[in-house]
């Protein structure tokens, strides 16, 4: 993994990919999917994620004041659909499913591994949206890309199987396509 330049975090989420949120604290961890998800400025970069008030991860996020967004290829989107359809009051979703947890700069939440790009974030309190909307805003605090597909400030998808889902629902996904120039 390659770090990424804070001014270039948003590129990362830009296009609007499912992301896989972790958290942890006292000991704990949970990883959950969420589709809806956006970058929401850029200096400090700032990001927003629905999080439900019924899930762990949101409780963990609550009592830690962090979160790491992740970015999933399709080689893992069987494990995404997995993280979004059981609760991590159930047990360690990264041990069940056979997700590897890597250590993050920043934050105490794991990075997953087999994703493509990774912002830790620190919560930006607004108890507000957040019990209303269940919304979160994040200030990026450290962003990393896998640099197979992310280099230059720039997506470049090569095979399939590292591509970014996108969540329509029912258990289906689309895969990013290709990318092309619009001279102007």
């Amino acid at each position: 993994m390659i770090p990424v330049p804070l001014a270039q975090s948003y590129r990362l989420l830009n296009h609007g990919p499912t992301v896989l949120v972790s958290s942890a604290h006292g000991g704990r961890r949970n990883v959950m999917a969420a589709a809806w998800n956006m970058p929401l400025d850029f200096d400090p970069p700032k990001v927003a994620v629905v999080i439900d008030r019924t899930t762990f991860t949101r409780e963990l996020i609550e009592a830690s004041g962090e979160f790491v967004l992740a970015v999933p290829g399709r080689a893992i989107a069987a494990q995404v659909l997995a993280v979004g359809s059981r609760s991590g009051r159930d047990g360690d979703k990264f041990a069940v499913l056979g997700l590897e947890a890597l250590p993050a700069a920043q934050v105490a939440a794991p990075l997953p591994a087999g994703c493509i790009g990774w912002l830790e974030c620190r919560v930006i309190p607004e108890p507000h949206i957040q019990q209303a909307y269940d919304l979160f805003l994040g200030e990026v605090l450290a962003a990393w890309a896998d640099p197979a597909v992310f280099s230059a400030g720039r997506w470049h998808f090569g095979g399939d199987e590292q591509r970014s889902i996108h969540y329509v629902a029912g258990g289906q996904f689309f895969a990013t396509g290709d990318a092309f120039d619009v001279k102007g």
